[in-house]
């Protein structure tokens, strides 16, 4: 009998934002079967997920058709204002599943850029919510830039150094560490800063959670797609405290027998994309 502890966190899997895009679009389709109901791009980072919606006729488009019809769902990251404009203008009836916590980053980063601030977003340049971000304060201002680190921020020093007022707002599921690593090195080099903490509650209970996991797990597992932002940030925190693995589904343990059966604590915890039943899987698959 082996006298194995495998613990689930509590903040593990769908965060609201995803829910309720994810509820919205079945609700959508099931109240307008007749209609063509889509998401332009993948409404959640999980393929299980997306492959779900597709079977129940709705679409994933990555280009705006000159002429759309239906409806057409802007998925919880957001997107650009322009964006808006083209799906409208292309005959859709546009139904807006932008995030709460995404849209406040919108709105501050608006904010600053309307204020005379250099704006500065922490976070991925080429993450979808990040580029919704930008092109909404870019509308108001071409001081706005995208960095998670130093050596990015560097290019735009003297300039920095001149406007002398930045402000920050951050990627929803970045990590603490990135952010204050940036703001600490924009104290040195600007006469005022503006700081919105804008990581979104649902990543900073769950990375917190993880992190405390992990300081008794002899493995920690993270379970979620490897496109997912926030769940990266998750297997990159835990590696620093305890052996961690990034798995994207149950079929992924395999090979790994070894290192789970010599693991007597294992923690599981998983992204703000990753359904119930990914994670039970995986539950079951470490108890078996």
């Amino acid at each position: 009998m082996n006298s194995q502890d495998i613990q689930l966190a509590k903040f593990a899997g769908f965060c609201y934002g995803v829910k309720r895009a994810v509820e919205t679009a079945k609700k959508l389709k099931s109240e307008n079967p007749n209609k063509v109901v889509c998401v332009l791009g993948e409404l959640i980072h999980n393929m299980d997920v997306i492959k779900e919606l597709d079977e129940l006729g709705i679409k994933t488009i990555y280009e705006i058709p000159e002429k759309g019809e239906g409806i057409c769902i802007v998925r919880s990251h957001g997107e650009a204002p322009e964006v808006f404009e083209k799906l409208e203008k292309a005959g859709f009836e546009v139904v807006d599943m932008t995030c709460l916590d995404v849209k406040k980053v919108q709105q501050r980063a608006i904010e600053l850029a309307k204020s005379d601030y250099y704006v500065v977003i922490v976070g991925k340049p080429d993450h979808p919510e990040v580029i919704a971000i930008k092109a909404n304060a870019e509308q108001y201002s071409n001081k706005v830039i995208v960095a998670t680190t130093i050596d990015e921020i560097q290019p735009f020093e003297t300039e920095i150094k001149s406007h002398k007022k930045v402000g920050v707002v951050v990627q929803t599921t970045q990590m603490l560490s990135t952010l204050n690593e940036m703001v600490a090195h924009l104290n040195s080099i600007a006469k005022e800063i503006l700081i919105y903490n804008t990581i979104c509650q649902s990543t900073a209970m769950r990375q917190a959670e993880a992190k405390e996991m992990a300081k008794t797990s002899d493995l920690m597992v993270v379970v979620g797609s490897k496109k997912s932002a926030n769940t990266t940030h998750l297997a990159e925190i835990l590696k620093d405290v305890t052996k961690t693995i990034h798995i994207e589904n149950d079929t992924e343990l395999e090979g790994l027998e070894d290192l789970i059966k010599s693991s007597k604590e294992i923690g599981i915890t998983a992204g703000a994309s990753t359904p119930q039943n990914i994670i039970n899987k995986v539950m079951d698959k470490l108890k078996n």
